[in-house]
């Protein structure tokens, strides 16, 4: 769990919380991460349903002020790149790597006017 939360921390620029060794909460103006280790889950009773290492279908995203100027802070840090800042055809400019579990992880800016009217809200 925690070098889940240093990463995250790192790309982030955020500090977590940490409130117990196995649960921490990164809260950023947008939203709040929860990391937790598998025993978090006995407090749900759901201990069974979570297995480090086997995400395929969720991506976690950050909107972020400028991805080029954080690729180039992070791209010595992180484990796994899948993409380099790229202008996607909805708008946004993004990047794509894994965490260090394997989960997988978008930073964008919008740079489109559509795009960045979107975000405005």
């Amino acid at each position: 769990m925690e070098r889940l939360v240093t990463f995250y921390e790192t790309i982030s620029g955020a500090t977590a919380a940490r409130y117990t060794s196995d649960f921490a909460e990164l809260v950023t103006p947008k939203g709040t991460l929860a990391i937790g280790s598998t025993r978090t889950l006995q407090a749900f009773g759901a201990e069974k349903e979570l297995e480090p290492e086997t995400n395929r279908s969720v991506i976690v995203e950050f909107l972020v002020k400028d991805v080029d100027a954080d690729f180039a802070r992070l791209k010595d840090q992180v484990p796994a790149w899948l993409q380099e800042p790229t202008t996607m055809p909805w708008g946004n400019r993004s990047m794509l790597f894994r965490d260090p579990d394997g989960n997988l992880v978008n930073l964008f800016t919008p740079v489109t006017p559509e795009a960045i009217k979107k975000f405005a809200q």
